[in-house]
């Protein structure tokens, strides 16, 4: 006979107290546990949404990051930076994205040895698509939760991002 999954808040409890057991105090540990599993979870959906886009993570990290760019271009090398890969992995990704139609380069009017890069219309497309396909998702996810329940646990979150600087890990 198969053996029957547990649930998500079975595996939840579980880890808890095995933390719990070996020394972690649990109120650390089940909000630090809730926030792995919570992020576990998403991050596997998201992995689907982006084989459904035929997208790999890297490719969105770039769209992601000239979205929240805005209007401002970014040159390879800060988009490499801001997606932890080397320079030349950058030129090899942009080099794949711009033969999709999803960025575009350009030189730089004020200094022509630098290039920039912006999304094109069809990557601010592909960027709008997939993020209303995720707060689908991520609604449901925080569907047990009322508006003001949001936004206290929002409110909690980024007090625990603001001091994220100040953890020496």
């Amino acid at each position: 006979m198969p053996r029957r999954q547990r649930s998500a808040a079975q595996q939840h409890r579980d880890a808890v107290a095995a933390y719990v057991a070996a020394g972690g105090e649990e109120s650390v540990q089940r909000v630090i546990t809730a926030l792995y599993g919570v992020t576990k979870k998403l991050d596997q959906w998201y992995a689907r949404q982006l084989a459904d886009l035929d997208l790999t993570q890297g490719e969105w990290a770039v769209v992601a990051s000239l979205a929240k760019a805005g209007e401002a271009c970014q040159t390879p090398s800060q988009l490499a930076e801001l997606t932890s890969v080397a320079p030349s992995s950058m030129t090899h990704r942009l080099d794949k994205m711009v033969q999709r139609g999803l960025v575009e380069r350009r030189p730089d009017a004020d200094n022509r040895t630098r290039t920039l890069v912006s999304l094109t219309q069809d990557g601010w497309e592909l960027f709008t698509q997939s993020i209303r396909e995720s707060d689908v998702v991520e609604s449901d996810v925080l569907r047990g939760l009322d508006a003001d329940e949001r936004g206290e646990l929002a409110r909690l979150l980024e007090e625990v991002i603001a001091e994220l600087d100040d953890v020496d890990a």
